[in-house]
Protein backbone atom coordinates (compact mmCIF):
# COMPACT_ATOMS: atom_id res chain seq x y z
CA UNK A 1 0.00 0.00 0.00
CA UNK A 2 0.93 3.65 -0.35
CA UNK A 3 3.25 4.93 2.38
CA UNK A 4 1.07 7.71 3.79
CA UNK A 5 3.79 9.31 5.90
CA UNK A 6 6.22 9.58 3.00
CA UNK A 7 3.48 10.71 0.66
CA UNK A 8 2.46 13.75 2.63
CA UNK A 9 5.54 14.77 4.66
CA UNK A 10 6.65 17.38 2.13
CA UNK A 11 5.96 17.04 -1.56
CA UNK A 12 9.12 15.16 -2.55
CA UNK A 13 7.57 13.98 -5.80
CA UNK A 14 6.74 17.49 -7.02
CA UNK A 15 10.19 18.77 -5.98
CA UNK A 16 11.84 15.95 -7.94
CA UNK A 17 9.79 16.76 -11.04
CA UNK A 18 10.89 20.42 -10.86
CA UNK A 19 14.56 19.45 -10.41
CA UNK A 20 14.50 17.15 -13.44
CA UNK A 21 12.72 19.85 -15.48
CA UNK A 22 15.51 22.30 -14.68
CA UNK A 23 18.16 19.83 -15.86
CA UNK A 24 16.54 19.17 -19.25
CA UNK A 25 17.97 21.52 -21.88
CA UNK A 26 17.09 19.92 -25.24
CA UNK A 27 13.75 20.11 -27.02
CA UNK A 28 12.14 16.65 -27.21
CA UNK A 29 8.84 17.71 -28.74
CA UNK A 30 6.82 17.41 -25.53
CA UNK A 31 6.74 19.45 -22.32
CA UNK A 32 9.64 19.11 -19.89
CA UNK A 33 7.19 18.29 -17.10
CA UNK A 34 5.85 15.32 -19.07
CA UNK A 35 9.42 14.17 -19.72
CA UNK A 36 10.27 14.49 -16.02
CA UNK A 37 7.21 12.44 -14.99
CA UNK A 38 8.01 9.72 -17.54
CA UNK A 39 11.65 9.70 -16.44
CA UNK A 40 10.59 9.20 -12.80
CA UNK A 41 8.53 6.21 -13.96
CA UNK A 42 11.69 4.96 -15.74
CA UNK A 43 10.04 4.79 -19.14
CA UNK A 44 12.63 2.98 -21.28
CA UNK A 45 12.22 5.16 -24.38
CA UNK A 46 12.39 8.47 -22.50
CA UNK A 47 15.29 7.37 -20.29
CA UNK A 48 17.15 6.26 -23.44
CA UNK A 49 16.51 9.59 -25.17
CA UNK A 50 17.79 11.62 -22.21
CA UNK A 51 20.79 9.35 -21.70
CA UNK A 52 21.78 9.75 -25.36
CA UNK A 53 20.93 13.44 -25.75
CA UNK A 54 22.13 14.80 -22.41
CA UNK A 55 24.63 12.36 -20.85
CA UNK A 56 25.96 14.98 -18.42
CA UNK A 57 22.53 15.83 -17.04
CA UNK A 58 21.43 12.17 -17.05
CA UNK A 59 23.82 11.25 -14.22
CA UNK A 60 22.19 13.84 -11.96
CA UNK A 61 18.67 12.89 -13.15
CA UNK A 62 19.36 9.24 -12.28
CA UNK A 63 20.41 10.27 -8.79
CA UNK A 64 17.15 12.23 -8.37
CA UNK A 65 15.10 9.24 -9.57
CA UNK A 66 16.85 6.85 -7.15
CA UNK A 67 16.50 9.35 -4.28
CA UNK A 68 12.79 9.79 -4.97
CA UNK A 69 12.20 6.03 -5.17
CA UNK A 70 13.80 5.58 -1.74
CA UNK A 71 11.07 7.73 -0.15
CA UNK A 72 8.19 5.50 -1.24
CA UNK A 73 7.27 1.90 -0.49
CA UNK A 74 5.41 1.53 -3.80
CA UNK A 75 6.70 2.00 -7.38
CA UNK A 76 6.73 5.60 -8.58
CA UNK A 77 4.43 4.70 -11.48
CA UNK A 78 1.82 3.68 -8.89
CA UNK A 79 2.37 6.82 -6.79
CA UNK A 80 2.02 9.08 -9.85
CA UNK A 81 -1.15 7.28 -10.98
CA UNK A 82 -2.66 7.70 -7.52
CA UNK A 83 -1.80 11.42 -7.62
CA UNK A 84 -3.52 11.75 -11.01
CA UNK A 85 -6.56 9.91 -9.70
CA UNK A 86 -6.74 12.16 -6.62
CA UNK A 87 -6.46 15.28 -8.77
CA UNK A 88 -9.16 14.00 -11.15
CA UNK A 89 -11.43 13.24 -8.18
CA UNK A 90 -10.80 16.73 -6.76
CA UNK A 91 -11.71 18.40 -10.06
CA UNK A 92 -14.78 16.18 -10.47
CA UNK A 93 -15.95 16.91 -6.91
CA UNK A 94 -15.72 20.67 -7.50
CA UNK A 95 -17.23 20.57 -11.00
CA UNK A 96 -19.97 17.92 -10.85
CA UNK A 97 -23.19 18.11 -8.86
CA UNK A 98 -24.81 14.76 -8.10
CA UNK A 99 -28.47 14.23 -7.31
CA UNK A 100 -29.42 12.14 -4.29
CA UNK A 101 -30.93 9.37 -6.42
CA UNK A 102 -29.17 7.99 -9.44
CA UNK A 103 -31.06 5.64 -11.71
CA UNK A 104 -28.74 2.96 -13.01
CA UNK A 105 -28.92 2.12 -16.69
CA UNK A 106 -29.15 -1.47 -17.91
CA UNK A 107 -25.51 -1.34 -19.04
CA UNK A 108 -24.36 -0.11 -15.63
CA UNK A 109 -26.33 -2.87 -13.87
CA UNK A 110 -24.75 -5.46 -16.16
CA UNK A 111 -21.33 -3.91 -15.64
CA UNK A 112 -21.64 -4.20 -11.87
CA UNK A 113 -22.95 -7.76 -12.18
CA UNK A 114 -19.82 -8.70 -14.13
CA UNK A 115 -17.60 -7.49 -11.27
CA UNK A 116 -19.44 -9.10 -8.31
CA UNK A 117 -18.27 -12.72 -7.69
CA UNK A 118 -21.82 -14.03 -7.14
CA UNK A 119 -22.98 -12.93 -10.60
CA UNK A 120 -19.63 -12.39 -12.36
CA UNK A 121 -18.47 -16.03 -12.16
CA UNK A 122 -21.63 -17.45 -13.85
CA UNK A 123 -21.28 -14.78 -16.56
CA UNK A 124 -17.64 -15.81 -17.07
CA UNK A 125 -18.65 -19.49 -17.29
CA UNK A 126 -21.28 -18.66 -19.94
CA UNK A 127 -18.73 -16.68 -21.97
CA UNK A 128 -16.19 -19.52 -21.79
CA UNK A 129 -18.80 -22.14 -22.66
CA UNK A 130 -20.42 -20.41 -25.64
CA UNK A 131 -17.45 -18.32 -26.77
CA UNK A 132 -14.70 -20.94 -26.49
CA UNK A 133 -16.16 -24.42 -26.12
CA UNK A 134 -19.14 -24.14 -28.50
CA UNK A 135 -17.85 -21.61 -31.05
CA UNK A 136 -14.10 -22.31 -31.09
CA UNK A 137 -14.11 -25.92 -29.90
CA UNK A 138 -17.14 -27.42 -31.62
CA UNK A 139 -17.58 -25.16 -34.64
CA UNK A 140 -14.01 -24.03 -35.41
CA UNK A 141 -12.02 -27.06 -34.24
CA UNK A 142 -14.81 -29.51 -35.12
CA UNK A 143 -16.98 -28.63 -38.10
CA UNK A 144 -14.56 -26.37 -40.00
CA UNK A 145 -11.43 -28.43 -39.30
CA UNK A 146 -13.16 -31.69 -40.30
CA UNK A 147 -14.26 -30.16 -43.59
CA UNK A 148 -10.87 -28.68 -44.51
CA UNK A 149 -8.77 -31.60 -43.31
CA UNK A 150 -10.91 -34.51 -44.52
CA UNK A 151 -12.74 -33.19 -47.59
CA UNK A 152 -9.97 -30.96 -48.92
CA UNK A 153 -6.59 -32.23 -47.75
CA UNK A 154 -7.01 -35.99 -47.23
CA UNK A 155 -9.30 -36.53 -50.22
CA UNK A 156 -7.74 -34.12 -52.71
CA UNK A 157 -4.56 -32.18 -51.89
CA UNK A 158 -2.43 -34.87 -50.20
CA UNK A 159 -3.03 -37.63 -52.82
CA UNK A 160 -2.30 -35.21 -55.67
CA UNK A 161 0.90 -33.95 -53.98
CA UNK A 162 2.11 -37.50 -53.29
CA UNK A 163 1.60 -38.49 -56.95
CA UNK A 164 3.23 -35.28 -58.16
CA UNK A 165 6.37 -35.58 -56.04
CA UNK A 166 6.63 -39.31 -56.72
CA UNK A 167 6.71 -38.56 -60.45
CA UNK A 168 9.25 -35.71 -60.31
CA UNK A 169 11.55 -36.82 -57.46
CA UNK A 170 12.97 -40.35 -57.85
CA UNK A 171 14.93 -40.26 -54.56
CA UNK A 172 12.78 -41.40 -51.64
CA UNK A 173 14.98 -39.58 -49.11
CA UNK A 174 14.30 -36.19 -50.78
CA UNK A 175 10.66 -37.08 -51.39
CA UNK A 176 10.14 -37.75 -47.67
CA UNK A 177 10.96 -34.11 -46.94
CA UNK A 178 7.87 -32.97 -48.85
CA UNK A 179 5.27 -35.78 -48.75
CA UNK A 180 6.54 -38.22 -46.11
CA UNK A 181 4.92 -38.96 -42.77
CA UNK A 182 6.36 -35.70 -41.40
CA UNK A 183 6.65 -33.89 -44.74
CA UNK A 184 6.35 -30.16 -45.36
CA UNK A 185 3.10 -30.56 -47.33
CA UNK A 186 1.52 -33.69 -45.85
CA UNK A 187 2.14 -32.67 -42.23
CA UNK A 188 3.49 -29.13 -41.77
CA UNK A 189 1.30 -27.35 -44.34
CA UNK A 190 -1.71 -29.52 -43.44
CA UNK A 191 -1.41 -28.74 -39.74
CA UNK A 192 -1.00 -25.01 -40.41
CA UNK A 193 -3.91 -24.64 -42.86
CA UNK A 194 -6.34 -27.43 -41.97
CA UNK A 195 -5.99 -27.46 -38.18
CA UNK A 196 -4.51 -24.22 -36.91
CA UNK A 197 -5.94 -21.60 -39.30
CA UNK A 198 -9.67 -22.30 -38.66
CA UNK A 199 -9.08 -22.60 -34.91
CA UNK A 200 -7.17 -19.34 -34.49
CA UNK A 201 -9.64 -17.55 -36.76
CA UNK A 202 -12.66 -18.55 -34.66
CA UNK A 203 -10.74 -17.82 -31.45
CA UNK A 204 -9.72 -14.34 -32.59
CA UNK A 205 -13.31 -13.59 -33.64
CA UNK A 206 -14.54 -14.54 -30.15
CA UNK A 207 -11.67 -12.66 -28.48
CA UNK A 208 -12.25 -9.51 -30.56
CA UNK A 209 -15.95 -9.49 -29.63
CA UNK A 210 -15.12 -9.89 -25.91
CA UNK A 211 -12.41 -7.25 -26.14
CA UNK A 212 -14.58 -4.71 -27.97
CA UNK A 213 -17.36 -4.91 -25.36
CA UNK A 214 -15.07 -3.69 -22.56
CA UNK A 215 -15.40 -6.96 -20.64
CA UNK A 216 -11.67 -7.54 -20.00
CA UNK A 217 -11.21 -4.72 -17.42
CA UNK A 218 -14.24 -6.08 -15.55
CA UNK A 219 -12.73 -9.55 -15.64
CA UNK A 220 -9.57 -8.05 -14.13
CA UNK A 221 -11.57 -6.70 -11.18
CA UNK A 222 -13.50 -9.95 -10.81
CA UNK A 223 -10.44 -12.12 -10.31
CA UNK A 224 -8.18 -9.57 -8.63
CA UNK A 225 -8.80 -11.09 -5.20
CA UNK A 226 -7.86 -14.58 -6.43
CA UNK A 227 -4.78 -13.30 -8.24
CA UNK A 228 -3.56 -11.54 -5.09
CA UNK A 229 -3.34 -14.99 -3.47
CA UNK A 230 -0.79 -16.01 -6.08
CA UNK A 231 1.28 -12.83 -5.92
CA UNK A 232 -0.40 -11.05 -8.85
CA UNK A 233 -3.20 -8.53 -9.34
CA UNK A 234 -6.09 -8.18 -11.75
CA UNK A 235 -3.70 -6.34 -14.06
CA UNK A 236 -2.08 -9.71 -14.85
CA UNK A 237 -5.32 -10.79 -16.52
CA UNK A 238 -4.17 -8.92 -19.64
CA UNK A 239 -1.06 -11.06 -20.35
CA UNK A 240 -2.93 -14.20 -19.25
CA UNK A 241 -5.79 -13.55 -21.67
CA UNK A 242 -3.30 -12.59 -24.40
CA UNK A 243 -1.61 -15.92 -23.65
CA UNK A 244 -4.76 -17.63 -24.86
CA UNK A 245 -3.92 -16.04 -28.21
CA UNK A 246 -0.13 -16.45 -28.21
CA UNK A 247 2.04 -17.16 -25.15
CA UNK A 248 5.09 -15.67 -26.85
CA UNK A 249 3.39 -12.30 -27.28
CA UNK A 250 1.94 -12.50 -23.76
CA UNK A 251 5.40 -13.16 -22.27
CA UNK A 252 6.57 -9.92 -23.86
CA UNK A 253 3.54 -8.07 -22.42
CA UNK A 254 4.50 -9.12 -18.86
CA UNK A 255 7.01 -6.25 -18.94
CA UNK A 256 4.02 -3.94 -18.27
CA UNK A 257 3.60 -5.45 -14.79
CA UNK A 258 5.07 -3.12 -12.16
CA UNK A 259 7.34 -5.48 -10.15
CA UNK A 260 9.97 -8.08 -11.04
CA UNK A 261 8.21 -10.61 -8.79
CA UNK A 262 4.94 -10.28 -10.72
CA UNK A 263 6.77 -10.54 -14.05
CA UNK A 264 8.52 -13.78 -13.04
CA UNK A 265 5.35 -15.40 -11.64
CA UNK A 266 3.38 -14.45 -14.77
CA UNK A 267 6.12 -15.84 -17.03
CA UNK A 268 6.11 -19.17 -15.15
CA UNK A 269 2.31 -19.49 -15.33
CA UNK A 270 2.20 -18.55 -19.02
CA UNK A 271 4.85 -21.15 -19.88
CA UNK A 272 3.18 -23.82 -17.74
CA UNK A 273 -0.60 -23.55 -17.60
CA UNK A 274 -1.92 -21.15 -20.27
CA UNK A 275 -2.57 -22.89 -23.62
CA UNK A 276 -2.38 -20.71 -26.74
CA UNK A 277 -5.44 -20.34 -28.97
CA UNK A 278 -4.37 -22.92 -31.53
CA UNK A 279 -3.46 -25.49 -28.90
CA UNK A 280 -6.62 -24.75 -26.92
CA UNK A 281 -8.76 -25.19 -30.02
CA UNK A 282 -7.19 -28.57 -30.81
CA UNK A 283 -7.64 -29.62 -27.17
CA UNK A 284 -11.34 -28.70 -27.31
CA UNK A 285 -11.60 -30.79 -30.49
CA UNK A 286 -9.87 -33.71 -28.73
CA UNK A 287 -12.48 -33.60 -25.95
CA UNK A 288 -15.46 -33.12 -28.27
CA UNK A 289 -18.24 -35.44 -27.10
CA UNK A 290 -16.48 -36.19 -23.79
CA UNK A 291 -17.35 -33.34 -21.37
CA UNK A 292 -16.25 -35.33 -18.31
CA UNK A 293 -12.71 -35.54 -19.70
CA UNK A 294 -12.80 -31.82 -20.50
CA UNK A 295 -13.77 -30.93 -16.92
CA UNK A 296 -11.02 -33.14 -15.46
CA UNK A 297 -8.46 -31.48 -17.74
CA UNK A 298 -9.73 -28.03 -16.81
CA UNK A 299 -9.78 -28.87 -13.09
CA UNK A 300 -6.17 -30.08 -13.17
CA UNK A 301 -5.11 -26.97 -15.09
CA UNK A 302 -6.83 -24.57 -12.66
CA UNK A 303 -5.37 -26.43 -9.66
CA UNK A 304 -1.85 -26.29 -11.15
CA UNK A 305 -2.25 -22.60 -12.02
CA UNK A 306 -3.33 -21.66 -8.49
CA UNK A 307 -0.94 -24.03 -6.66
CA UNK A 308 2.18 -23.09 -8.63
CA UNK A 309 1.28 -19.39 -8.47
CA UNK A 310 0.73 -19.57 -4.70
CA UNK A 311 4.01 -21.42 -4.08
CA UNK A 312 5.87 -19.02 -6.36
CA UNK A 313 4.48 -16.04 -4.44
CA UNK A 314 5.76 -17.58 -1.19
CA UNK A 315 9.21 -18.45 -2.56
CA UNK A 316 9.87 -15.20 -4.42
CA UNK A 317 10.43 -12.20 -2.17
CA UNK A 318 8.83 -8.82 -2.83
CA UNK A 319 6.13 -6.36 -1.83
CA UNK A 320 2.47 -7.38 -1.92
CA UNK A 321 1.01 -6.15 -5.24
CA UNK A 322 -1.51 -3.32 -5.48
CA UNK A 323 -4.04 -2.75 -8.25
CA UNK A 324 -6.11 -0.03 -9.85
CA UNK A 325 -7.71 0.16 -13.31
CA UNK A 326 -9.90 2.52 -15.27
CA UNK A 327 -13.18 0.87 -16.31
CA UNK A 328 -14.48 1.90 -19.74
CA UNK A 329 -18.23 1.79 -20.42
CA UNK A 330 -19.81 -1.39 -21.74
CA UNK A 331 -20.77 -1.22 -25.40
CA UNK A 332 -21.98 -3.35 -28.25
CA UNK A 333 -19.04 -4.60 -30.34
CA UNK A 334 -18.67 -3.02 -33.77
CA UNK A 335 -18.54 -5.49 -36.64
CA UNK A 336 -15.88 -3.40 -38.40
CA UNK A 337 -13.65 -3.47 -35.29
CA UNK A 338 -14.08 -7.22 -34.89
CA UNK A 339 -13.28 -7.91 -38.54
CA UNK A 340 -10.20 -5.64 -38.61
CA UNK A 341 -8.80 -7.07 -35.37
CA UNK A 342 -9.45 -10.65 -36.48
CA UNK A 343 -7.88 -10.14 -39.90
CA UNK A 344 -4.79 -8.42 -38.46
CA UNK A 345 -4.23 -11.07 -35.80
CA UNK A 346 -4.84 -14.03 -38.10
CA UNK A 347 -2.51 -12.56 -40.71
CA UNK A 348 0.23 -12.04 -38.10
CA UNK A 349 -0.31 -15.45 -36.51
CA UNK A 350 -0.45 -17.38 -39.76
CA UNK A 351 2.67 -15.72 -41.17
CA UNK A 352 4.39 -16.76 -37.94
CA UNK A 353 3.24 -20.38 -37.69
CA UNK A 354 3.51 -21.45 -41.35
CA UNK A 355 7.31 -20.89 -41.54
CA UNK A 356 7.67 -22.53 -38.11
CA UNK A 357 5.75 -25.62 -39.19
CA UNK A 358 7.76 -25.88 -42.41
CA UNK A 359 10.97 -25.43 -40.42
CA UNK A 360 9.84 -28.10 -37.95
CA UNK A 361 9.29 -30.55 -40.83
CA UNK A 362 12.81 -29.80 -42.12
CA UNK A 363 14.32 -30.33 -38.66
CA UNK A 364 12.45 -33.62 -38.25
CA UNK A 365 13.65 -34.75 -41.69
CA UNK A 366 17.25 -33.87 -40.81
CA UNK A 367 16.79 -35.56 -37.45
CA UNK A 368 15.62 -38.75 -39.16
CA UNK A 369 18.62 -38.70 -41.52
CA UNK A 370 21.09 -38.26 -38.65
CA UNK A 371 19.27 -40.51 -36.20
CA UNK A 372 18.84 -37.63 -33.73
CA UNK A 373 15.05 -37.62 -34.13
CA UNK A 374 14.72 -41.31 -33.27
CA UNK A 375 17.18 -40.92 -30.38
CA UNK A 376 15.18 -38.04 -28.87
CA UNK A 377 11.91 -39.94 -29.32
CA UNK A 378 13.41 -43.02 -27.65
CA UNK A 379 14.53 -40.89 -24.67
CA UNK A 380 11.08 -39.31 -24.36
CA UNK A 381 9.53 -42.79 -24.55
CA UNK A 382 10.73 -43.55 -20.99
CA UNK A 383 8.64 -40.90 -19.21
CA UNK A 384 5.81 -41.54 -21.70
CA UNK A 385 5.63 -45.22 -20.68
CA UNK A 386 6.01 -44.18 -17.04
CA UNK A 387 2.73 -42.24 -17.21
CA UNK A 388 0.92 -45.06 -19.03
CA UNK A 389 0.79 -43.68 -22.59
CA UNK A 390 1.57 -45.27 -25.98
CA UNK A 391 5.20 -44.80 -27.01
CA UNK A 392 4.15 -42.95 -30.17
CA UNK A 393 2.98 -40.09 -27.91
CA UNK A 394 6.66 -39.18 -27.55
CA UNK A 395 6.62 -38.00 -31.17
CA UNK A 396 3.74 -35.58 -30.42
CA UNK A 397 5.62 -34.20 -27.41
CA UNK A 398 8.69 -33.64 -29.54
CA UNK A 399 6.46 -31.75 -31.99
CA UNK A 400 5.25 -29.72 -29.01
CA UNK A 401 8.74 -28.36 -28.44
CA UNK A 402 8.67 -26.82 -31.93
CA UNK A 403 5.18 -25.45 -31.26
CA UNK A 404 2.65 -26.44 -28.64
CA UNK A 405 -0.17 -26.47 -31.18
CA UNK A 406 1.97 -28.67 -33.46
CA UNK A 407 2.18 -31.21 -30.63
CA UNK A 408 -1.54 -31.00 -29.87
CA UNK A 409 -2.23 -31.65 -33.55
CA UNK A 410 -0.09 -34.82 -33.25
CA UNK A 411 -2.34 -36.00 -30.41
CA UNK A 412 -5.35 -35.21 -32.60
CA UNK A 413 -4.04 -37.54 -35.30
CA UNK A 414 -3.42 -40.29 -32.72
CA UNK A 415 -6.95 -39.98 -31.39
CA UNK A 416 -8.37 -40.30 -34.92
CA UNK A 417 -6.39 -43.54 -35.28
CA UNK A 418 -7.91 -44.86 -32.03
CA UNK A 419 -4.57 -45.09 -30.19
CA UNK A 420 -5.87 -43.60 -26.91
CA UNK A 421 -8.33 -44.77 -24.29
CA UNK A 422 -10.35 -42.03 -22.63
CA UNK A 423 -8.06 -41.99 -19.58
CA UNK A 424 -4.90 -41.96 -21.69
CA UNK A 425 -6.26 -39.06 -23.72
CA UNK A 426 -6.81 -36.91 -20.62
CA UNK A 427 -3.34 -37.72 -19.26
CA UNK A 428 -1.72 -37.02 -22.65
CA UNK A 429 -3.49 -33.68 -23.06
CA UNK A 430 -2.69 -32.57 -19.48
CA UNK A 431 1.02 -33.27 -20.08
CA UNK A 432 0.93 -31.54 -23.48
CA UNK A 433 -0.70 -28.45 -21.94
CA UNK A 434 1.87 -28.29 -19.14
CA UNK A 435 4.77 -29.33 -21.40
CA UNK A 436 7.81 -27.28 -22.39
CA UNK A 437 7.13 -23.88 -23.94
CA UNK A 438 7.70 -23.79 -27.69
CA UNK A 439 11.00 -22.53 -29.09
CA UNK A 440 9.61 -19.03 -29.77
CA UNK A 441 8.24 -18.66 -26.23
CA UNK A 442 11.46 -20.05 -24.73
CA UNK A 443 13.52 -17.46 -26.61
CA UNK A 444 11.15 -14.68 -25.53
CA UNK A 445 11.40 -15.86 -21.90
CA UNK A 446 15.20 -15.79 -22.14
CA UNK A 447 15.05 -12.31 -23.64
CA UNK A 448 12.72 -10.95 -20.93
CA UNK A 449 13.98 -12.84 -17.85
CA UNK A 450 17.55 -13.88 -18.75
CA UNK A 451 19.22 -17.22 -19.57
CA UNK A 452 19.34 -18.61 -16.04
CA UNK A 453 15.68 -17.94 -15.34
CA UNK A 454 14.57 -19.13 -18.81
CA UNK A 455 16.44 -22.44 -18.57
CA UNK A 456 15.38 -22.98 -14.93
CA UNK A 457 11.70 -22.46 -15.83
CA UNK A 458 11.95 -24.91 -18.76
CA UNK A 459 13.66 -27.65 -16.71
CA UNK A 460 11.08 -27.27 -13.93
CA UNK A 461 8.21 -27.47 -16.43
CA UNK A 462 9.59 -30.59 -18.15
CA UNK A 463 9.86 -32.50 -14.86
CA UNK A 464 6.64 -31.08 -13.45
CA UNK A 465 4.48 -31.91 -16.50
CA UNK A 466 5.27 -35.63 -16.44
CA UNK A 467 4.97 -35.74 -12.62
CA UNK A 468 1.43 -34.32 -12.82
CA UNK A 469 0.62 -36.80 -15.62
CA UNK A 470 1.83 -39.69 -13.47
CA UNK A 471 -0.24 -38.56 -10.47
CA UNK A 472 -3.35 -38.08 -12.63
CA UNK A 473 -2.95 -41.53 -14.22
CA UNK A 474 -2.47 -43.08 -10.77
CA UNK A 475 -5.60 -41.39 -9.36
CA UNK A 476 -7.77 -42.35 -12.35
CA UNK A 477 -6.72 -46.00 -12.08
CA UNK A 478 -6.89 -46.11 -8.26
CA UNK A 479 -10.46 -44.80 -8.13
CA UNK A 480 -11.56 -46.82 -11.18
CA UNK A 481 -12.54 -43.76 -13.23
CA UNK A 482 -13.16 -44.57 -16.89
CA UNK A 483 -13.60 -41.74 -19.40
Amino acid sequence: MLDQKCEYSGDILEASIEKIESLLKKDYGISKRSLAILALQEDEEIVGLIKTGEPESFVRIKEIIDHTKSHYASPLSYIISIRRQEEASRIATKSVEQTSQIKLTYKEKLSRAMIRPLTGIPILVLILYYGLYKFVGEFGAGTVVDFIETDIFENHINPVMVRLFTSIIPWSVIRELFVGDYGIITLGFRYAVALILPIVTTFFIAFAIIEDTGYLPRLSLLIDRLFKKIGLTGRAVIPMVLGLGCDTMATMVTRTLPTKRERIISTILLALAVPCSAQLGVILALFAGNPKALWIWLGVLVFVFVAVGYLSSKILSGEAPSFYMEIPPLRMPKISNVLVKTYTRVQWYFTEILPMFILASVFIWLGQLTGLFNLTVSLLAYPVRWVGLPEKTAVAYLFGFFRRDYGAAGLYDMKKLGLFTGNQLVVAVVIMTLFLPCIAQFLMTVKERGWKTGVAISVFILLFSFSVGYILNFLLNTFGILL
